[in-house]
């Protein structure tokens, strides 16, 4: 039966190749069709691409949302009410956000660069900035009085000040799409169930139930992850706030903010805020540095061997190679988000290569 079908498989395709072979107007005609069409959907793609990223991070956070959902079901909710209440537990998170940390961190952030000049000639003014000097045979005051150049320099504040329609426009732009991405959001956590099932009514009736079967367990995993990694970055942000504040560092608040998207990005996000932190503590004193250094150094190792294997659970564990290659070619092409989003894609690809391609080819 099997052979039958592939002789008229083959009989069908040599009839098409014999077609266009006598035909080559039409052949070239339709390539030129499918070429055109190719380069149109890549040109509206581009002039998309915030929307296209906004619905992604959309269905991101409806999906890192849903095992909040199932937690409330096993605990006897039921579903309809317990996506309700994920819904106001999330307008309420949002609305926090606005109104209680926005102001505060805006405040810190002009505060924070108005004084970079005082703060330098501050850390000039310090006892141990001579003898650092000294032992890296200048080097230190030369990145100093670098840095103090680069923010004195009018024609640096001319540029910004020449450029302030278009931050006000970007910052336009940047709450409506934030509004967008919260209702839209809204819509998908209220809607998952059905727009999961409405996309599996695409798929033959025949590979219907294993192509769920997968995108279930993918979808599942995917979410687990997402949720753990925003519970290990707000713990990393909550432990960073109160690091800082307790060594007497300034905008505390501003970093532990920097903190809680930077270090969603795993594996080199606490990193990356470990050398900042350290870098802005030494404008205070040598002493707070190696506090906030030694203190991170320790809870990235409560964080590596406690907390993560805790909180991630049974999520999809993605290599460190794969999480490296993901947030640069994510960050490459999107910035911060496009690094975010990156991480759990390669996490469902991950398991799609673990789940379908690699047991298909162990049968071969």
């Amino acid at each position: 039966m099997k052979a039958a079908d592939r002789l008229r498989r083959r009989e069908h395709v040599e009839q098409r190749h014999s077609m266009f072979a006598e035909r080559p107007l039409v052949w070239g005609f339709i390539v030129t069709l499918g070429v055109l069409l190719a380069l149109l959907l890549a040109v509206a793609f581009v002039n998309l691409q915030s929307v296209v990223l906004s619905v992604f991070i959309a269905a991101f956070v409806a999906l890192g949302l849903d095992p909040l959902i199932r937690w409330f079901q096993r605990r006897g909710m039921k579903r309809g009410v317990a996506i309700v209440v994920v819904i106001l537990l999330f307008v309420l998170v949002v609305a926090g956000i606005i109104w209680i940390v926005i102001p505060p961190v805006v405040e810190q952030a002009t505060t924070l660069i108005q004084s970079i000049p005082s703060m330098v000639d501050k850390l000039q003014a310090s006892g141990w900035f001579d003898q650092a000097n000294e032992a890296t045979n200048g080097l230190l005051d030369g990145i100093v009085q670098g840095l103090e150049q680069v923010v004195t320099d009018p024609n640096l504040w001319a540029t910004i000040g020449g450029g302030a329609l278009a931050f006000g426009a970007s910052v336009i732009a940047a709450v409506s799409t934030g509004f967008f991405v919260v209702v839209l959001s809204i819509y998908f956590i209220a809607t998952l169930d059905a727009t999961k099932q409405a996309c599996y009514s695409l798929v033959k009736a025949s590979h219907r139930a294993s192509v769920e079967s997968y995108a279930e367990r993918i979808m599942q995993s995917v979410g687990k992850y997402l949720s753990g990694m925003v519970i290990l970055a707000f713990l990393n942000a909550t432990f960073s706030t109160i690091l800082l504040t307790l060594v007497g560092v300034p905008y505390a608040l501003i970093l532990g903010v920097v903190a809680l998207f930077v270090t969603l990005i795993p594996l080199i996000g606490t990193v990356l805020t470990t050398i900042l932190m350290t870098i802005v503590s030494l404008f205070v004193s040598p002493t707070a540095a190696l506090i906030v250094l030694a203190a991170m150094l320790v809870y990235m190792q409560v964080e590596a061997y406690i907390l993560t294997p805790k909180v991630m659970g049974k999520a999809v564990q993605v290599p460190g190679t794969i999480v490296l290659i993901s947030a640069l070619a994510g960050g490459t092409l999107l910035g911060l988000l496009g690094a975010l989003v990156a991480i759990p894609i390669s996490a469902g690809i991950l398991l799609i290569i673990r789940e379908i391609v690699i047991p298909r080819q162990a049968k071969r």
